[in-house]
């Protein structure tokens, strides 16, 4: 039996075509220029274009006489009713759908087009093709059927009402009446120490009778509240960590207005500098652990090549990279400013504004995914006339922050430069930044199926700095990667080896599986990098960095 082929190539294009488009507002996925090359391509090699053809004819015509064998993959959620398969109508228009999809995906290999293109010809293939998919006709999906006759077509009444109140945005994925940050998200107990211009920093109460002596400090993405990092009870990672007597401090971004588009990576840099001897000074310790998730990973290399420029580098005592691509070759952040052109207008554009609009970032995002994101949500919401589930992750998703002007423009510049792989290319705070210089032990986490970043591109970094790694691959996406508490009945699993060659390829056919969530493996980790225990302070925060407002303070709520 065959198995029709997925899409990941279509959804790691998306960074490629899509993230200028949140600047500069226009879609460049719709331009005519992928299928253009795409054309020209085929056109070089017409008796591949032909074969690819004729094998369609073949597979189709076994669709019709009911001996074709495609079936979606188990993980395609959109075909799970068993209608699809045992209604000869229904399981002939899905299998007609995924032997066009197969034959559309083997021309674009055909093609012979250079990395770039062929990524963006394989988003807009992939977004079109989803598109039509038969789930996402009423006449045609067996679950909207029987609804609309169990209904007497109430459901699509109701999801026409639904779609007035989105109109003209994206489907609304989640009952956003069911969460409040401070009330059922972001409960750890602790307290801001620290407030500036730029960012919040909150210590966590202890909630052992010990702890360890050398503290974490996490930098949580820019492009989203640091809420992920202490989601909700049972699923936060700070409270797991803190549950384990690990010093637990998170920094919380103020959310930048037109007023703070000057804000740039030197801003960033320096403010997790300043939270850095915050906690030191807090905790009377002369190092600190440092954890860069997603974006502020970039940010917080960034420090780490300005602190071994000036021969501080023992300021750091180890760093842990979350889903992050410090090397962006063929990745979706470098691929994402393709052609200077456009990355200058959009630099322009986001400049003009101050920022780069929280909400646009979010549309591009949900493009990544339009199976799960987009193309569920219209069916759930319009044809099935139901709201929206209560899903913290998804709330935590839409809950949107902007991006500073002058962080845009250096994150661009970065991406397009790939500078933080080549010694003395960037400088961040008058220094040079030199990654291998960076002779620190690392704890790098990355996801096998992360839409946003390629696990490949997180696994280079391990080839990038200095010091012992520890490369860690969770068999989950982007944010699933971070929200994965342990427990006796999860499925989770991560990938883990003893060596850490140049390649990807020859890391993932040394690793080993272990079931189970990676935080247990992270902590002892930590554990052995910590110091001795000792008693747990009484009191919050210390010195000039006092404790005022309770965690999850006030930055977090700014809209």
């Amino acid at each position: 039996m065959s198995t029709a082929r997925g899409t990941p190539e279509a959804t790691r294009a998306a960074l490629d075509v899509m993230l200028t488009d949140a600047a500069i507002g226009a879609p460049r996925a719709l331009q005519p220029h992928a299928a253009a090359r795409l054309t020209a391509g085929l056109a070089r090699h017409p008796d591949r274009a032909a074969r690819r053809l004729a094998e369609l004819a073949t597979e189709l015509a076994r669709v019709t006489a009911g001996r074709c064998e495609i079936r979606p993959t188990k993980r395609d959620r959109r075909f799970a009713d068993p209608a699809w398969q045992s209604n000869w109508l229904l399981r002939r228009l899905l299998q007609t759908h995924l032997a066009l999809s197969e034959t559309v995906d083997g021309l674009i290999s055909d093609a012979d087009l250079d990395w770039r293109h062929e990524r963006q010809a394989r988003f807009v293939a992939g977004n079109m093709l989803d598109a039509l998919a038969p789930s996402n006709f009423p006449w045609s999906n067996p679950t909207v059927m029987k609804e609309t006759v169990d209904q007497g077509a109430l459901n699509l009444a109701r999801g026409a009402r639904n779609f007035l109140r989105d109109f003209p945005r994206l489907p609304s994925t989640v009952d956003t009446s069911k969460f409040a940050v401070g009330e059922n998200l972001a409960l750890t107990p602790g307290s801001v120490v620290l407030r500036t211009e730029v960012f919040e920093l909150i210590q966590y109460a202890p909630q052992t009778d010990q702890v360890r002596e050398v503290p974490l400090l996490f930098a949580p993405p820019t492009i989203n509240k640091y809420y992920i990092l202490d989601l909700a009870p049972g699923r936060s990672m700070i409270e797991w960590l803190v549950k384990q007597g690990q010093q637990v401090f998170a920094i919380s971004w103020r959310n930048p207005d037109a007023e703070q588009g000057h804000f740039d990576l030197d801003t960033y840099v320096a403010a997790v500098l300043e939270a850095r001897g915050a906690v030191a000074a807090i905790t009377e310790q002369p190092a600190v652990h440092l954890n860069g998730a997603c974006s502020a990973g970039i940010i917080s290399a960034g420090l780490l090549g300005h602190l071994a420029a000036e021969g501080r580098l023992g300021d750091v005592a180890s760093l842990t990279l979350l889903v992050c691509a410090l090397d962006n070759e063929r990745a979706g952040t470098a691929a994402a400013f393709t052609g200077r052109e456009v990355a200058a207008a959009a630099v322009a554009d986001s400049a003009r504004r101050g920022y780069l609009d929280g909400q646009a970032l979010a549309g591009v995002f949900t493009w990544l995914r339009p199976n799960d994101l987009i193309w569920n949500y219209v069916v759930n919401n319009y044809l099935l006339g139901k709201d929206p589930p209560a899903f913290d992750v998804l709330y935590w998703n839409q809950d949107t922050v902007r991006l500073a002007a002058g962080l845009h423009r250096d994150f661009i510049h970065v991406a397009l430069e790939n500078s933080l792989t080549r010694p003395g290319a960037l400088t961040v705070l008058g220094s040079p930044v030199d990654l291998s210089a960076v002779e620190l032990d690392s704890y790098v986490v990355a996801g096998l199926t992360d839409h946003i970043i390629p696990w490949e591109n997180a696994y280079r970094s391990t080839q990038l700095l200095g010091g012992a790694p520890r490369f860690v691959l969770s068999t989950s996406g982007h944010i699933q990667a971070l929200v994965n508490p342990p427990s006796e009945h999860s499925r989770s699993s991560y990938r883990v080896a003893d060596e850490h060659p140049p390649s990807s390829d020859k890391w993932a056919q040394r690793a080993v599986t272990q079931q189970g969530s990676w935080w247990p493996d992270y902590d002892e980790w930590l554990a052995t990098r910590s110091g001795e225990p000792k008693p747990a302070p009484k009191l919050l925060g210390a010195g000039r960095y006092q404790a005022h407002d309770k965690a999850p303070g006030s930055y977090v709520h700014a809209s």
